[in-house]
C-alpha cells in the first residue's frame, strides 16, 4: 500500500490539469469506467433532442441536399411552366420565404445536436483520462516490482557465483 501511495504521489505531480490532488484521488477511487457513455446518454434524450439528432444528421448528408436541389428545381419549373396560373410566379418570392424559414428552422436544431455532441465528447474524453490515469498507475506499479524482481534476481545471482565461483555462466 505504501509503494501505491508513492506511486500516486509521483502521477499526481505529473498532472497538468486544474484538479486538486484530493479531487483526483476521489476520481479514482470513485469513478466507474464506462465503456459505453453514448448509450446511457441517449437514454435520457427527449423526443425532441432525438429528432433533432436526426434532423441534424440528414441536414448534413449528400442525400439532403440531392433532395433539397430536386425540390427547388420543382418548384421553379412548375412555376414557370404554369405561367400565368403560377401559385409563385417569378422571381419566386414565397420560394424564398420558405427557404428563410427552413433556414431559421434547421440552424438552431444543427445547434443544439452540436451541443448534445461537445457534451458526449466531453465526458468521452473524462473517460478516456480516468482509463489513462488507471492504466499508468498500474503500469508503474508493474513496473517497481518487476525492477524489485530483476534486484533480488541479481542479488541471487551474486550469492550463487561466490558458493560456486568455478560455474560457468549459461544462458
Amino acid at each position: 500500500m505504501k509503494d501505491n501511495k508513492a506511486l500516486i504521489g509521483e502521477i499526481l505531480k505529473d498532472i497538468k490539469r486544474d484538479m486538486s490532488d484530493e479531487e483526483i484521488l476521489n476520481l479514482l477511487v470513485s469513478s466507474k469506467v464506462s465503456l459505453d457513455t453514448e448509450k446511457e446518454t441517449k437514454k435520457s434524450y427527449t423526443l425532441g433532442q432525438r429528432a433533432a439528432d436526426k434532423i441534424a444528421k440528414f441536414a448534413g448528408s449528400w442525400a439532403f441536399i440531392f433532395s433539397f436541389v430536386g425540390v427547388l428545381v420543382t418548384w421553379m419549373l412548375l412555376n414557370v411552366l404554369l405561367a400565368a396560373k403560377a401559385f409563385d410566379p417569378y422571381p419566386f418570392i414565397l420560394l424564398n420565404l420558405v427557404l428563410s424559414c427552413v433556414a431559421a428552422i434547421q440552424a438552431p436544431l444543427i445547434m443544439m445536436s452540436q451541443n448534445r455532441q461537445e457534451e458526449k465528447d466531453r465526458r468521452r474524453a473524462e473517460n478516456d483520462y480516468k482509463v489513462n490515469l488507471k492504466t499508468e498507475i498500474l503500469i508503474e506499479d508493474i513496473h517497481k516490482k518487476i525492477s524489485r524482481i530483476a534486484a533480488k534476481q541479481d542479488a541471487l545471482e551474486k550469492v550463487f557465483k561466490e558458493k560456486f565461483p568455478d560455474e560457468k555462466k549459461t544462458g
